[in-house]
């Protein structure tokens, strides 16, 4: 069409001898050329500032406790990723995007776009524990279904299971398949003497490799989805947390590892297997294309020594240090999300509700303010953060503020255990307050603490934390009033 254009304005201006309006209209017309071109580039994935007109299926995809270097496209030598590596590959890494030290928190923040200073699920929502996330907070489901998606997950829901207000089809969920706790086991589904497994929030008896069946389920949603609604498909993958269960199957090609990580190996190759599937499922039933894919880590991997790979990142899960909340992280859509790319910008979990809400349409006019912010210019056009300062929080006296590549943590330890409940500093304790400065880009591994050096940035970076942390709200605040109703055996 552009060369076809061109030819006719070449012609007026080959007209134009003798004849000044042929020459007065080539040039409108080539001024017209101009902005249709301009429009035309800002059409262009790498450059847009536009969002897609219509409403895309978003894919979300959290792995459970996987290391930041476990998988290829972060730089992992011993595990294959292969189908997770292509998607990475084609769309844009995320190199600095902040989740949560332990996976409800993490879950909470993707939810409801807020800091945990705000809903209180500071830590993990044990089974039957008589609170969960705030019933007053808004979800990703519920602001989605508003705009006229389907709504579904698939996998760990961890969020609160001890009345059926706080279950899956009651904060914004059409579908629900899998799971309420963390570490079930994988085979028989039972955690303790505790059985664990739904389908629409009602008790599923029925056997099989939770990764597969997880996987299974999201590709029968696809198939069969509603071809009237876009979908939103949240696949929370209970792998690759212990226990260390996985067919024998996946373990066969890892003869060369020993222990634990060979286990860890065969439950992500597991994991890689089933993203395939899913993708495979978008593509044959021609919906790839209008799909958006996040995928992230919902905390860094535990013990990195010898079961995780956090690569250059200092500790793991259960901490505040870089190991422990920097994800695993990518974002692909065919034809809107560069490809090849890797962010460095700093980024968090809680980013990810205004910018799939304001992708799909949404309002984000709610009573509870957002943390939040739209990073899609961020993504797509790569434009700075949009945080000036993010806070990386694991309770309201342990806690760190990251502004610029510098990271300022407030009592903070390398204790990687999930096993510890978040409390606050019991009154009366005299334990000094102690606080870790590191400048990122010199020292990724943070083990050059700078606090005696650069006083006048610790007190400016100790402004901003107490700023986060003025209304912090207590662990589990919003939910001690209310009385469980204890599900039936």
């Amino acid at each position: 069409m552009r060369s076809t254009l061109w030819a006719v304005v070449d012609r007026l201006a080959a007209l134009s001898h003798g004849n000044r309006w042929h020459l007065v209209l080539a040039i409108l017309v080539s001024s017209w050329m101009g902005t249709a071109q301009s429009l035309l580039a800002q059409d262009n994935p790498t450059a847009s500032s536009q969002r897609a007109s219509s409403k895309p299926n978003i894919v979300f995809f959290l792995i459970d406790d996987l290391g930041y270097a476990d998988c290829g496209f972060n730089g992992c030598q011993d595990i294959k990723t292969p189908n997770i590596d292509r998607l990475a590959k084609a769309g844009t890494v995320l190199e600095s995007l902040y989740v949560q030290p332990v996976c409800s928190p993490t879950r909470s923040a993707l939810m409801t776009g807020r800091y945990a200073t705000h809903t209180g699920v500071y830590t993990i929502v044990r089974p039957h524990a008589e609170w969960g996330l705030p019933l007053n907070e808004r979800t990703l489901a519920n602001a989605l279904k508003q705009v006229g998606y389907e709504t579904a997950i698939t996998g760990k829901w961890h969020l609160g299971e001890f009345q059926p207000k706080y279950l899956p089809t009651s904060r914004g969920f059409d579908h629900q398949y899998g799971h309420y706790f963390g570490a079930i086991d994988y085979f028989t589904h039972m955690r303790e003497k505790s059985h664990d497994w739904y389908r629409d929030d009602k008790e599923l008896k029925e056997e099989g490799y939770s990764t597969e069946l997880v996987a299974r389920e999201a590709c029968r949603l696809i198939i069969e989805k509603d071809k009237t609604k876009p979908l939103f498909l949240y696949v929370p993958f209970n792998g690759v947390h212990a226990p260390l269960q996985v067919p024998e199957r996946y373990l066969a090609p890892y003869e060369n590892l020993k222990g634990g990580r060979r286990s860890l190996a065969g439950m992500l190759s597991a994991v890689d297997e089933a993203i395939g599937k899913i993708v495979a499922a978008l593509e044959s039933t021609g919906q790839r294309e209008k799909t958006l894919i996040v995928f992230s880590a919902d905390n860094g991997g535990p013990s990195p020594r010898t079961l995780s790979n956090n690569g250059p990142l200092r500790a793991g899960k259960g901490t505040l240090y870089e190991g422990g909340i920097r994800a695993s992280a990518f974002i692909n859509w065919p034809g809107q999300i560069p490809g090849g790319a890797r962010n460095k910008e700093p980024l968090h979990t809680v980013d990810w509700f205004p910018t799939l809400v304001k992708l799909a349409g949404g309002s984000l006019e709610q009573p509870l303010p957002l943390d939040g912010r739209d990073i899609w210019p961020t993504l797509t056009q790569g434009a700075k953060s949009p945080h000036d300062a993010l806070l990386l929080v694991q309770a309201p006296t342990r806690a760190a503020v990251r502004m610029g590549d510098w990271k300022l943590m407030l009592n903070a330890s390398e204790v990687d255990s999930e096993a510890a409940e978040v409390t606050e500093k019991p009154k009366g304790a005299s334990k000094p307050e102690s606080l870790e400065l590191y400048n990122l880009a010199n020292d990724l591994g943070e083990s050059k603490n700078l606090v005696s050096q650069e006083p006048e940035r610790v007190a400016a970076m100790r402004v901003k934390l107490n700023e986060f942390l003025k209304d912090a709200v207590a662990p589990g605040n919003a939910n001690k009033q209310v009385t469980p109703v204890r599900k039936k055996k």
